[in-house]
């Protein structure tokens, strides 16, 4: 019995501690038993209901991955986690990186080794693959601050009036770190988000082979539609490559040559561009504050995209009635990414005790 009542008095002491800042989130989970996801599935949106009608970014996996059990987030309404039995989570950020910051600050849970899969369907650039196809990211690159000048008022020799705050013209890096206030490294302006290579590659070598499902219509549209574009008209694939993050919702060649420009350039010619999206730069800006406060490792994270739409429209369709004309890839692509997705959470939890501790990596 005194030994019940010690223990209770260390758990109170040491939650009353962590509440009043005299103990770190980090020393504090190790007070008390927490819940410790293996792995987060994180999804940006979900149609209706999460199972058993129209899907979105998030059915898929909470269907295929059995994630019935439903989990509160501490201080937010909205949040849901789903879980199943093997310590597999799903999350859909309804209300944006608040979610994110919610799950990490909710006391009941233990981040510290749990490995994240932020998905969802992008637009993917014909010049490297087809719609239905999915990438796994080495870096997310933000595509948000940038300088820009009306297209049509840009010098003559210039491709687009898109360029990097503090450079001088389009393609090049910032000289002048001033342009940023209290930044006084020029290396600490990039827009380029790198990931753990080594764990990436891991994920795409286990994946690669993964029959992915591809759809009648689309295959006649790619033939018919991207003459020019031999990439473009491939089944669905899966490859590595970068997701560019940005606010606006962009479309068309001009445009399309920025991104891969702005992929480079940041990437120091090591990246491609291949999916565009808004989300995946914001999300990525959260997850390394929560790394720096000790919430989190950064080296867990993967970034999986699948393509929906094509970033820009084929000859002779007219921009504005191809921009947002997502709905025919968009089943494949929510799809295809479940697909690409599951060996690679079934191998983390088929090895936790190894995983937990050691990352798995592979270098290319």
């Amino acid at each position: 019995m005194r030994k019940k009542i010690l223990k209770a008095a260390a758990l109170g002491m040491s939650l009353a501690m962590t509440a009043i800042g005299l103990i770190s989130p980090v020393k504090a989970a190790t007070a008390i038993k927490k819940i410790e996801p293996k792995v987060i599935v994180v999804a940006g949106w979900e149609n209706g209901a999460d199972t058993g009608d129209k899907p979105g970014e998030y059915q898929f996996w909470v269907e295929r991955m059995h994630l019935d059990q439903k989990v509160p987030v501490a201080g937010i309404s909205t949040q849901i986690l789903r879980r199943n039995s093997d310590g597999v989570y799903g999350l859909v950020v309804k209300d944006g990186v608040t979610d994110l910051a919610a799950l990490a600050l909710d006391k009941r849970f233990d981040l510290r080794h749990t490995y994240w899969i932020f998905t969802g369907i992008s637009g993917v650039n014909p010049n490297i693959a087809s719609v239905g196809s999915v990438a796994w990211s080495r870096w997310v690159v933000d595509g948000d601050a940038l300088r820009e000048i009306d297209d049509r008022d840009t010098p003559k020799d210039w491709p687009y009036g898109l360029y990097a705050i503090g450079a001088d013209k389009p393609n090049s890096l910032p000289v002048d770190p001033n342009h940023y206030g209290s930044v006084t490294d020029v290396a600490q302006l990039t827009k380029a988000y790198p990931l753990n290579r080594g764990l990436e590659h891991w994920a795409y070598m286990l994946s690669r082979d993964v029959a992915l499902k591809d759809d009648p219509v689309i295959a006649r549209q790619r033939q018919q539609q991207w003459t020019g574009y031999p990439l473009a008209q491939k089944s669905p694939m899966l490859l590595e490559g970068e997701t560019l993050g940005a606010h606006r919702y962009w479309h068309g060649d001009r445009r399309n040559q920025w991104a891969e420009n702005w992929v480079k350039l940041w990437t120091k010619g090591q990246g491609r561009f291949v999916m565009t999206n808004e989300e995946s730069q914001i999300n990525q800006r959260e997850m390394r504050v929560l790394a720096e406060l000790g919430y989190i490792d950064l080296n867990r994270i993967l970034v999986l995209r699948s393509g929906s739409n094509f970033s820009m429209p084929p000859k002779g369709v007219p921009i504005t009635q191809s921009i947002g004309d997502e709905e025919p890839g968009q089943v494949i692509a929510f799809d295809n990414n479940e697909r690409a997705g599951e060996p690679v959470v079934n191998a983390l939890v088929r090895k936790w005790k190894e995983y937990r501790e050691h990352i798995p990596s592979l270098s290319e």
